[in-house]
């Protein structure tokens, strides 16, 4: 009860620093670029700028390629708190931490429960489950829309499934993150593509994913009918490659959403997604809000 208390106060405190700066005026000079054209996950804070980003991922699923035909429900919700800040002076070094909670349910309960956040022994798991450092940076100085975000992800948890509900890999992960945007002369297209790496370690037994590397490309293509307003579509793929866990597994996902600047310094995203093919994994949907606030 009171690890659960403690992530409801990590959530509280975060929206009360979304909630503050929602305050803001909202922007109103279409001449002024709104943060979702111009800061893209490519681009790096200024010294002393702030990036704060609350991601929320809820995916369900009732097939599965390890069987066929419908199987009972499993959900898995994931919410991501990122904090960033740029240092020095050129905006080409960001450092930050990342922490994850989740909430997972089994047994064909509803979607929704995971937001009771309630560790029923048969069916349930929550919890906060993983911490980051984190540090972000241009690698070429020329090309300020090429980045790299690098994290080292520690797991907080003791055991990766407990009774059959599975919670958050029980392994150390490195991610490298390079990110790359063009936006195209007219400003009302804009293409940002994204190739994610993680190379998984720690005890065989301990988790599925250990002694592996995911590799996750994904590109987005944006529609801006307005300054502070875009429609997106998205192509998504990931690759496990077996490193001596004796597990490989691929899946590819198509989606799309928009994203709206509701002030001058905050912005919301809605996005869904559909698994639409894979090996050794479930297909299902995810649906994604996030809110993101740059100071």
């Amino acid at each position: 009860m009171i690890f659960k208390k403690n992530i409801v106060v990590l959530i509280q405190s975060f929206l009360f620093c979304i909630c503050l700066q929602a305050q803001d005026d909202p922007i109103d000079d279409p001449a002024d670029k709104s943060n979702i054209q111009q800061y893209t996950p490519s681009k790096l804070m200024g010294k002393g700028q702030w990036d704060f980003k609350w991601f929320n991922n809820l995916y369900t699923e009732t097939k599965s390629t390890f069987s066929s035909g419908k199987i009972a429900r499993a959900n898995f919700f994931t919410a991501t708190l990122e904090a960033y800040t740029g240092v020095g002076e050129n905006k080409r070094w960001s450092v930050g931490a990342i922490a994850r909670v989740r909430s997972n349910t089994i047994n064909d309960r509803p979607a929704l429960d995971v937001f009771k956040f309630d560790s029923d022994a048969s069916s349930a798991r929550s919890g906060l489950t993983a911490f980051a450092p984190s540090v972000k940076f241009v690698p070429v100085a020329a090309l300020s829309n090429l980045s790299i975000q690098s994290a080292f992800f520690i797991p907080l948890i003791d055991n990766e499934t407990e009774n059959g509900v599975y919670l958050e890999q029980n392994g150390f992960v490195w991610q490298n993150r390079i990110f790359y945007d063009y936006t195209f002369p007219s400003e009302k297209w804009q293409l940002f593509s994204e190739l994610n790496t993680e190379l998984n370690f720690g005890k065989a037994g301990d988790s599925f994913a250990n002694n592996s590397m995911n590799l996750a490309p994904g590109v987005f293509l944006s529609y801006f009918p307005s300054y502070k307003f875009t429609i997106l579509a998205l192509a998504q793929h990931s690759q496990r490659l077996d490193l001596g866990n004796n597990f490989s597994q691929n899946y590819t996902a198509l989606g799309g959403g928009v994203k709206y600047q509701l002030t001058s310094a905050l912005n919301l995203e809605v996005l869904y997604t559909n698994f639409v093919r894979g090996n050794n994994t479930g297909l299902g949907q995810t649906f994604n809000l996030g809110l993101r606030v740059i100071l």
